[in-house]
């Protein structure tokens, strides 16, 4: 996994200037030597070569000799596997092994409700609301049928406002209920 992330970064970092994206747009059209490249972006030749040297460091340039120069190419199929590889759709969420991903609603339930428990107040966004909404309704059971009566027992534990929390939760598609409004379920999320 840390493989990965070095490899993410240098990648990363190695098109993470305006110069070496100029320098790999040229070479995406033609081979060139350093001078010519820096007559064209306006540099000098040592600040091409530091770029170049970025750019073949992370395996995106090659150079091979021709008389006094270095001609310099784009490795296109190493840019086009390099991509591949590390913009897979796994590769990224990899990346946040070490992430709180809870951090947030942790603060949001901090910050909304008691030691307790109980929901001090609805947050007025829509997005910390739905984040409590989710932290009640784990005092639900999936697969299991409650009368209305039985989910207001269970959510005074949390507040007296019950109707706003069952709304909530047919709202944000957490419980389902009959048409007559007879029985609740959890849904599984999603």
């Amino acid at each position: 996994m840390e493989e990965q992330v070095a490899e993410l970064l240098e990648f990363f970092k190695a098109l993470a200037d305006a110069n070496r994206l100029k320098i790999v747009g040229l070479l995406a059209q033609n081979e060139y030597t350093v001078e010519q490249m820096a007559e064209m972006l306006d540099l000098r030749p040592s600040t091409v070569s530091h770029h170049l040297t970025r750019l073949s460091k992370a395996g995106l340039v090659s150079a091979r000799s021709e008389s006094y120069y270095n001609i310099y190419r784009l490795e296109t199929k190493t840019l086009e596997s390099m991509s591949q590889r590390i913009l897979a759709q796994e590769t990224f969420p990899a990346v946040t092994a070490e992430v709180d991903m809870d951090a947030y609603d942790r603060k949001v339930i901090n910050t909304f409700c008691e030691p307790d428990g109980r929901i001090r107040r609805f947050p007025a966004q829509r997005k910390k609301f739905e984040v409590i909404l989710r932290y009640v309704i784990q005092a639900f059971d999936l697969g299991v049928r409650y009368t209305e009566k039985q989910v207001n027992e269970i959510l005074k534990n949390y507040s007296e406002d019950t109707a706003t929390l069952r709304r909530g939760f047919i709202e944000y598609k957490l419980m389902q209920r009959e048409s007559s409004g007879g029985q609740y379920w959890r849904i599984e999320e999603k």
